[in-house]
């Protein structure tokens, strides 16, 4: 274990009482106050999350279009402060990683997952160029969030009074210079910081200093996203994967569906059209057990049917609830499945994502 990597804040984890595990190659807190507390806290007031083992990675602005090579977002029409969720996709249609995208006027920025970092680098550098992939060590990243977030972030002077969800801006908070964006995935409101690898124990404590604020690990970001409906690469997510499949085609603007251009996009296109032959769906298990992954789901009269992958108790939903892929013809709210679980039969209910309504706060029409 001592070749895990650390963050900024590692050693403030451990001052204060953080349980730690490997995660993708970082050595990471787990949970601080217990996981079904840091989840419920999130909900009720204001959690700090430290996710500095994403990659951060810049771009120039003028790769955007050589990007949408990539993704089968809209990102040359992507205005200046604001984020884009999407997906790198494979020759075959599958998804290499799940990433945000934000302009920042004078470049792009993407936050990759920790898990991919050694796959997604060089396959930007393959397309883009090596000289076009910058990524940034020299900056922490940071999450807030809850329903007192952005208040926190405001009375400590953050320049939020105009910012809504995926949307960014460079402004300072506690005196330090961030560029902050009202995002994150956790189904709650807040915004995720890139801080100076420097300076964000510094602001770290400042945040931890307000009463409404607590740290919160892995474990509760992991309950809260999966509330949300929101995917784990690794899980949820994989090369195999496409994003029709995943419930991600909302991802997929207009232009690009029908122009295509992008990696991947004849199996894509296709399940546009005519529909993928799996969809991930959400879950509900009877009883109190979680049905967990990798477990086989069946349909009495026609055998398999899908697998699990995402499982876990839902302290906000007070039930267990989990994620999966099955049949499209089996994906309709109100089916009925059974979750082989190490040879225990739990029958779940399909239902629909998420099971947590999201309280980000969008930009009102008009």
């Amino acid at each position: 274990m001592t070749d895990l990597r650390q963050t900024p804040l590692h050693d403030l984890h451990v001052s204060l009482g953080a349980k730690m595990t490997g995660f993708a190659g970082w050595d990471m807190p787990v949970s601080f106050a217990g996981t079904i507390d840091e989840h419920l806290h999130t909900r009720s007031s204001a959690s700090l999350f430290d996710v500095s083992h994403m990659a951060i990675v810049d771009l120039p602005s003028e790769s955007a279009e050589a990007l949408e090579r990539l993704v089968p977002s809209n990102i040359v029409g992507l205005g200046v402060g604001r984020c884009r969720y999407t997906a790198l996709t494979t020759e075959s249609g599958g998804i290499l990683d799940d990433c945000i995208v934000t302009n920042h006027g004078d470049h792009l920025g993407l936050v990759v997952n920790a898990s991919r970092r050694d796959v997604v680098l060089p396959h930007l550098g393959a397309h883009l160029g090596d000289g076009a992939v910058t990524e940034r060590t020299d900056l922490a990243l940071i999450a807030l969030q809850g329903p007192h977030a952005v208040a926190v972030l405001a009375e400590l002077g953050a320049e939020v009074d105009d910012l809504y969800s995926m949307e960014a801006t460079a402004t300072a908070v506690a005196g330090v210079p961030v560029w902050l964006s009202r995002s994150g995935y956790t189904g709650e409101d807040g915004g995720e910081l890139r801080v100076p690898a420097g300076r964000v124990v510094e602001l770290a404590e400042r945040l931890l200093a307000d009463d409404r604020v607590a740290p919160a690990g892995l474990g509760a970001r992991d309950t809260l996203r999966l509330e949300a409906g929101l995917c784990l690469y690794g899980n949820d997510l994989d090369e195999r994967t496409s994003p029709v499949e995943a419930g991600l085609a909302w991802a997929i603007q207009k232009r690009r569906r029908e122009e295509g251009g992008f990696l991947g996009e004849q199996r894509i296109r296709a399940e546009l059209r005519d529909g993928p032959s799996r969809l991930r769906v959400g879950l509900r298990p009877e009883g109190r057990r979680p049905a967990r992954p990798p477990a086989e789901l069946r349909n009495e009269s026609v055998g398999p049917v899908g697998t699990i992958t995402s499982g876990s108790y839902g302290p906000t939903v007070e039930a267990p609830i989990s994620m999966g892929y099955i049949a499209e013809s089996l994906a309709e709210p109100g089916n009925m499945v059974i979750a082989d679980v190490r040879g225990k039969e739990i029958v779940c209910e399909v239902v629909g994502l998420p099971f947590v309504p999201s309280r980000a706060q969008r930009r009102p029409r008009g």
